[in-house]
């Protein structure tokens, strides 16, 4: 059995392809290389540099390495770029996925782990978030991703294909063996561009809106570290090959830092009092959104064993550093 990780190259999904490997799994990555790196993929893991889009590469490489299952993470993710370009969104996140999920229809597999996306639920006054809240996304982005379990929901019920969405709210972290973190140069996590200011790739950093209706002024997010995302899919895996029915579960914590909360965690752990600027409000960022994530842990077993800010922001910067020796400095943002 094959595991078949799309945009396994990258952060959430290099990681993936770590987490089955240390479990024993085979695996092969799909990725474009766009945003991934050859590198982040570790042996025995192989990759295949492609796009996830190309139905013709994705039907040979279920059929010849014997694919049970596809752990789908290759998406566009940037919330202000897809306001920007909401046609380029809809094409990589939503139409290659319609072809991705009709590859594994007409190639038996039967397992489908959708990397998806908090966002789908839009401006919501529920804090915290359950499943059931009312999805109404408020960005390209969200909408490309919520077309995306509409149609898992339909390939279910017509084809019998099993799958669990994953609804992600703010992923970071690293590796805590120090094997992979978030590499891209000029990412747009909140995590990520605090460590690299405090470790003077950028002068200072922007702060997007203080004039929401927060503790501080400031939006709230659910921030869960990576490794214990992969844990979550891991179980969710397992639940398909034990016979789980389709589901759909929330990522998170269960509490929000504010951005202001964050920006004094990266200043205490990396001793440095970097420059912030205030900017107006972005398009697409809601005020405040937490994760109530009781199904996770009722329905695939999931726990969280990494629920600390310090120490996340610590394996951030840990491995900022360790970036900066392999690739050398970012060029400008």
């Amino acid at each position: 059995m094959t595991v078949l990780v799309t945009g396994g190259a990258g952060y959430i999904g290099g990681h993936m392809t770590l987490g089955l490997v240390d479990a024993g799994e085979k695996v092969v990555v799909l990725d474009n290389l766009s945003t991934g790196f050859a590198w982040a993929v570790q042996p025995p893991a192989e990759l295949v540099v492609g796009d996830f889009g190309d139905s013709a590469l994705v039907a040979r490489l279920i059929r010849e390495k014997g694919v049970d299952a596809i752990a789908h993470f290759a998406a566009k993710i940037v919330v202000p770029e897809s306001l920007s370009d909401p046609l380029g969104y809809y094409d990589n996140n939503t139409a290659k996925a319609l072809s991705l999920i009709r590859c594994a229809v007409e190639g038996g597999v039967r397992r489908f782990i959708f990397s998806s996306t908090a966002a789908v639920y839009g401006e919501t006054s529920a804090e915290p978030v359950a499943e059931d809240a009312l999805l109404k996304p408020i960005s390209p982005y969200g909408r490309s991703k919520l077309m995306v379990e509409w149609m898992l929901q339909d390939a279910s019920r017509a084809y019998g294909l099993k799958y669990v969405a994953l609804r992600y709210f703010n992923v970071a972290g690293a590796d805590p063996q120090g094997r992979l973190g978030q590499s891209t140069p000029n990412a747009t996590h909140l995590i990520k561009r605090g460590v690299q200011t405090a470790l003077g790739r950028f002068p200072s950093m922007d702060v997007y809106g203080e004039d929401y209706p927060t503790r501080d002024g400031t939006c709230v997010r659910d921030y869960i570290q990576v490794t214990d995302l992969i844990d979550a899919h891991l179980a969710a895996l397992a639940y398909l090959r034990t016979g789980g029915d389709s589901l759909t579960c929330n990522c998170g914590y269960g509490h929000g830092a504010t951005v202001k909360e964050v920006i004094e965690v990266v200043k205490r752990v990396s001793g440095v009092d970097f420059k912030v600027n205030y900017a107006p409000r972005r398009a697409g960022d809601p005020a405040a959104i937490v994760a109530k994530a009781e199904r996770v842990r009722e329905a695939l077993g999931w726990r969280p064993r990494r629920d600390d800010l310090d120490a996340i922001v610590r394996q951030a910067l840990d491995w900022e550093r360790r970036l900066h020796n392999r690739l050398g400095p970012p060029g400008p943002a």
